[in-house]
């Protein structure tokens, strides 16, 4: 049994993708987009997107017939800067973290690839290939996110349980690999209060 987080920024496709692959109904805490969210909540690029996650999503993947059987908890993260916090609640005890990315709002991908980086969690990031956006090469994306060539980045489609589940595997043997490497220790991000 493992456990994996999936993260990214507001609208990348986390909802959609714990959906996709979960053999059992998922757990979402999806509410409706209100006016009071207007002023934090920039809809730019995903003007159609009524909900939002609050809290987490959660679905169950098993997968028998991979090399080693494998029963994968998935756990979808609210995707604005304001719930980072809970990041952390939802990070711990995971074997790693798939970062969904929009290009179409590729700014919002950096926060949650700095979260992961700072916690010293393998992650691979996963391009959500959206209906009418641009398709960058996967490199294109790595340079443009400044990603050290150690960190896998795929393409996928979020709504197809092949893609995302390939994505996972990915992420397994990513973290088998840097689990076999040895622990790295996160570098401390220097604050206010260490000056």
């Amino acid at each position: 049994m493992l456990k994996i987080v999936i993260a990214g920024g507001f609208g990348a496709g986390k909802t959609t993708a714990v959906g996709a692959v979960s053999e059992i109904t998922p757990l979402s805490t999806e509410e409706y987009l209100t006016e009071a969210s207007a002023d934090v909540d920039s809809l730019e690029g995903v003007e159609a997107k009524q909900t939002t996650t609050v809290a987490f999503d959660f679905g169950r993947l098993s997968l028998p017939d991979a090399p080693v059987p494998l029963e994968l908890f998935l756990f979808g993260t609210p995707g604005q800067d304001r719930f980072v916090d809970l990041w952390y609640d939802l990070s711990r005890g995971a074997v790693g973290a798939v970062v969904l990315v929009d290009t179409r709002r590729l700014e919002s991908s950096f926060t949650p690839v700095s979260f992961f980086e700072d916690i010293g969690l393998p992650f691979v990031v996963a391009v959500n290939q959206f209906d009418g956006a641009h398709r960058y090469h996967p490199e294109q994306v790595r340079t443009a996110l400044e990603l050290p060539a150690s960190v896998p980045v795929v393409t996928c489609d979020a709504r197809d349980p092949n893609h995302v589940a390939g994505v996972l595997l990915t992420l397994v043997g990513h973290a088998v690999r840097h689990a076999a490497a040895g622990p790295v220790r996160p570098t401390p991000t220097t604050t206010l209060q260490d000056a």
